[in-house]
């Protein structure tokens, strides 16, 4: 039983974010295809809100319209309302958002979109203020009711709009992007906030992808701007509030300039991204603190998104008790009354301020440096940092007895291949078993729930799996898959991604565009069958499909593979000029490909000894690989070692060389 006054349909939903609106006065329905009919039916509109349950402005959206029965009262009378997870449902949620930059120019959740009763978008927006939210509702349904041609004509355009964003014209310029490649870098590289890191203006966001990005393209062009670039983004990101300095993990973005201020909630695919992002960094720099940073990240996976099955839960809110970030800041008073006499060394390193540093409160960063503390206290810098550490634990104590914010526990299969992917490349850089066995055993879990033979699900929640996968479950299980064969030689998870590979082309390839639909051939069709390609926060399904594609074409000899990958690239070159920052992950396979993508194959007695010296030395482009017993991949044919023996080929474009009898004859090779 429940005392709350109202209770609508979502109450049955599994997303905690439908869940959060399950007591609204609002008749909210989840989708389904039967909601156009009643809509038909009814005459009309719908109203499609999306959101995710840390959104913040979704909260404070629900607070003052969606609980309100005066508001609810006219929202129930004249539309069809629809609440819908994002996180979820991201096929429908890019079809609407992107009505709603061609409406506004700009997007965001909440996601409000008002939509003809066959859902072809007519208006929108994210969010709005209660007086606002109601003249709207009113003025559109009104509209609709009295002028149902304009209504029609202007959806029909809109939606036209829609479905023009998804055709590409090829280039057939040649297969050799990699000069128009250096050419759009060289305009990018001017956008670099060199003080502060990341870019030249805010908010700020982490962007995982593009410093992995600069960081290949300074192993390859030498341009000491993008090392610069990386390594500040990478050190301020990390002093910054963005980072938890007690628990570890990153908040989703930073609102100001200098990685001050973030939005407090944290993301399983920012923190997954950004491990493999941090671990790359600690070998390129050979910098430990980006290696104790790639350790704090698994501190907070494992204490707080980390499930007791070995499932990685989706997101933490940015709010506790109805206020943004309230459980991570404190004031200089809470600081004193918990340490004592250390609070005047712990404020001075976290730059806390008496009358707080954020709207009266403290956000613990650094903006100071260690020597400068170092005089100021006259202490070692190891007495210091001692000091600090345990202070931490203090404080983190105190703050675990605060109302905690907000856990989305739904379990998302591209998500949860982004932290495996994560894991197996801070084992591969890092050489820390521990990173393996996570990956492994996570990947193992992953594939058990989500897996249908061939056929992936999308979601899992109360042991329950739902919702048909789209191409990004596809393109990050494959990735994830591909990148645990090459931390740890086992070639099921190979053979695995080259099923599940077929499986994505027979359900989402495109032979019109050579390109990936983003939901599947069986998936009924709402306004235009979307074909992502801007890399994001998180790289689109499409970049990563040709990632791997050129990858297994190399594994498993298939010349389709890398045709298809070719034709990839023709498809998104035209864009790929026009909005650089929005292609990262493809400049990523442009760099491979440039630089020849190469396997080193070792196997004998000493192999895995032999890898370990090989991985320590960063060789950008390249993999080591130990050929174990049984044989299923073409690459491994023909590759044995005589018995008490270790044997190596370098192998690149399709071609393996000689075998190698040492290590320093492998380097030697790799270095030609």
């Amino acid at each position: 039983m429940t005392n709350k006054k109202h209770t609508n349909s979502l109450i049955n939903a599994s997303s905690p974010y439908l869940l959060q609106h399950a007591h609204n006065p609002v008749n909210w329905q989840e989708w389904s295809e039967d909601i156009l009919d009643q809509a038909k039916r009814e005459d009309k509109l719908i109203l499609i809100s999306i959101g995710y349950s840390a959104c913040h402005w979704c909260h404070v959206m629900e607070h003052e319209c969606f609980e309100k029965e005066d508001t609810a009262a006219i929202m129930n009378e004249r539309f069809i309302c629809v609440k819908i997870d994002r996180e979820e449902r991201p096929d429908i949620d890019q079809v609407y958002m992107d009505a709603l930059q061609l409406l506004t120019g700009r997007g965001g959740w909440p996601l409000n979109m008002f939509t003809l009763p066959d859902g072809r978008p007519l208006h929108g927006g994210t969010y709005f203020p209660k007086q606002e939210w109601e003249r709207v509702l009113v003025s559109l349904s009104n509209f609709y009711q009295d002028k149902k041609t304009e209504a029609f004509e202007f959806a029909t355009n809109l939606s036209n709009g829609v479905c023009k964003m998804d055709q590409f014209e090829p280039e057939n310029t040649g297969t050799n992007f990699y000069p128009t490649m250096i050419e759009l870098l060289a305009k990018w590289k001017l956008q670099f906030d060199l003080q502060w890191g990341g870019y030249n203006w805010s908010p700020k966001f982490p962007m995982p992808n593009q410093w992995e990005l600069f960081m290949g393209v300074h192993s390859l062009t030498n341009d000491i701007i993008f090392k610069e670039a990386c390594f500040t983004t990478l050190t301020k990101m990390y002093e910054g509030g963005i980072f938890d300095h007690l628990a570890g993990g990153f908040a989703r973005y930073s609102t100001d300039s200098f990685w001050k201020v973030p939005h407090f909630e944290k993301m399983l695919y920012d923190n997954a991204q950004l491990m493999g992002t941090y671990a790359m960094a600690a070998k390129y720099f050979n910098e430990p603190l980006f290696e104790k940073v790639v350790a704090s990240i698994d501190a907070f996976i494992e204490t707080e998104l980390r499930s007791k099955e070995g499932y990685y839960f989706s997101a933490l809110d940015a709010d506790s008790e109805g206020v943004e970030g309230k459980y991570y800041v404190w004031t200089q008073a809470e600081i004193e009354a918990i340490l004592k006499e250390d609070a005047e060394l712990f404020c001075a390193y976290f730059s806390v301020e008496p009358n707080g540093n954020w709207e009266g409160e403290n956000i613990l960063f650094r903006n100071t440096s260690l020597s400068t503390l170092e005089g100021n206290f006259q202490k070692p810098v190891s007495e210091i940092e001692a000091n600090i550490t345990q202070n931490i634990k203090s404080l983190l104590a105190i703050r675990s007895l605060r109302t905690r914010p907000g856990l989305d526990d739904k379990i998302i299969c591209s998500w949860n291949a982004l932290m495996i992917k994560g894991y197996a490349q801070a084992y591969l850089y890092l050489q820390n078993n521990k990173y393996l066995a996570e990956a492994t055993n996570a990947t193992d879990n992953l594939l058990n729930w989500s897996k249908d033979e061939k056929q992936l699900y999308r979601i899992f929640k109360n042991g329950k799996r739902s919702i048909k996968g789209f191409a990004e479950d596809y393109a990050c299980l494959i990735d994830a898959l591909i990148h645990l064969f090459e931390a740890g030689s086992n070639q099921k998870y190979l053979i695995i991604a080259n099923e599940l590979m077929e499986e994505c082309i027979s359900q989402f390839y495109d032979a019109s565009s050579g390109l990936f639909f983003f939901s599947s051939s069986e998936q009924k069709v709402l306004v235009t069958r979307k074909i992502d390609v801007n890399d994001d926060v998180i790289p689109s399904s499409n970049s990563i499909l040709a990632h791997c594609l050129y990858k297994l074409a190399y594994y498993f000899n298939r010349a389709d593979y890398e045709e298809k990958q070719e034709e990839m690239l023709q498809a998104i070159a035209p864009k790929m000029k026009k909005f650089p920052n929005g292609f990262s992950n493809w400049m990523q396979l442009i760099a491979l490909k440039e630089k020849g993508f190469t396997q080193v194959v070792v196997t004998g007695i000493d192999a895995q000894k032999w890898i370990a010296i090989l991985r320590n030395k960063f060789t950008y482009n390249t993999v080591f690989i130990e050929k174990v017993e049984g044989n299923y991949i073409p690459l491994l044919e023909g590759k044995t070692a005589i018995k008490e023996q270790t044997i190596a080929w370098v192998c690149t474009d399709k071609v393996c060389g000689l075998p190698l009898t040492s290590t320093e004859q492998i380097l030697l090779a790799l270095n030609q």
